[in-house]
């Protein structure tokens, strides 16, 4: 991530330094947890004076922390940014207990996100045990060309407005299964908007398959329901006709939760 690809100056109203503030914050992205000053400064595209002065700036504000080799991480008080969102939306705290069940009926990892940009959101998550290199978190952004859940989202967009948002992402071949070539990935968008739901083969990383359905609400499809499992499970269609019905059947149930939480 570059200063230019955080944020345009395109109004007048603009603050490029409250701009430049959050692409330091955004440039901890748990990979690793921990950063240097250059590292940082590399991140942003922010001259490294500049960053330093926003690291000592959110380190008196408690966001950051100093170690003594002179590397900075989060600390927890970042949660306190992300807080009024999440306690605004109730999904989360709807879905939680459904994931928790699903998961310890199945065995596998579970996830709800939400597409945000060219990117899925993760919301809420059961991990039944480790199946991706990349640790999934609350908050943890994916790419939403290369994820289950992210064509189910861009499946439920109009198609221009799905077309803009592929157009504004890198594809990025991830894996040699990856679809990277634009025409192929909107072929195959097109046909998760038609089947209703998405499933990604060793796409983003190599021996994880993942399913994935939509939720919808009041609002329309706002958020998508996975579940990833090892390739090593059986064949791919032996695996959606086992856990795609009862990742269905879970949507529906969660569905009528949140249409009753008028969510």
């Amino acid at each position: 991530m570059t200063e230019s690809d955080a944020a345009p100056a395109t109004s007048a109203d603009f603050v490029q330094s409250l701009a430049r503030g959050l692409a330091v914050i955004r440039a901890f992205d748990g990979e690793p947890a921990e950063l240097s000053l250059a590292e940082v400064a590399r991140r942003t595209g922010i001259p490294r004076a500049a960053a330093r002065r926003f690291l000592r700036t959110l380190e008196q504000l408690g966001y950051v922390r100093a170690t003594p080799d002179a590397r900075f991480l989060l600390t927890p008080r970042i949660l306190e940014l992300g807080y009024g969102y999440l306690s605004s939306l109730s999904l989360p705290e709807v879905v939680q207990p459904h994931l928790d069940a699903l998961s310890h009926r199945i065995g596998e990892s579970v996830s709800v996100a939400v597409l945000d940009g060219g990117e899925i959101v993760y919301v809420a998550r059961a991990a039944a045990r480790r199946i991706m290199s990349v640790r999934i978190t609350i908050g943890t952004r994916l790419p939403a060309a290369a994820t289950s859940m992210g064509r189910v989202l861009l499946a439920a967009l109009p198609e221009a407005d799905a077309a803009t948002l592929l157009d504004a992402s890198p594809l990025i071949a991830y894996t040699p299964r990856t679809r990277a070539d634009r025409a192929e990935l909107v072929a195959e968008i097109d046909r998760v908007r038609h089947q209703g739901w998405a499933m990604v083969d060793g796409e983003l990383e190599a021996g994880l398959r993942s399913i994935a359905v939509p939720l919808r609400t009041r609002a329309g499809v706002t958020a998508a329901l996975n579940v990833s499992t090892s390739t090593a499970r059986d064949a791919a269609e032996d695996v959606r006709a086992e856990l795609l019905p009862v990742l269905q059947e879970a949507a529906s149930v969660i569905e009528d939760e949140l249409s009753a939480s008028r969510v």
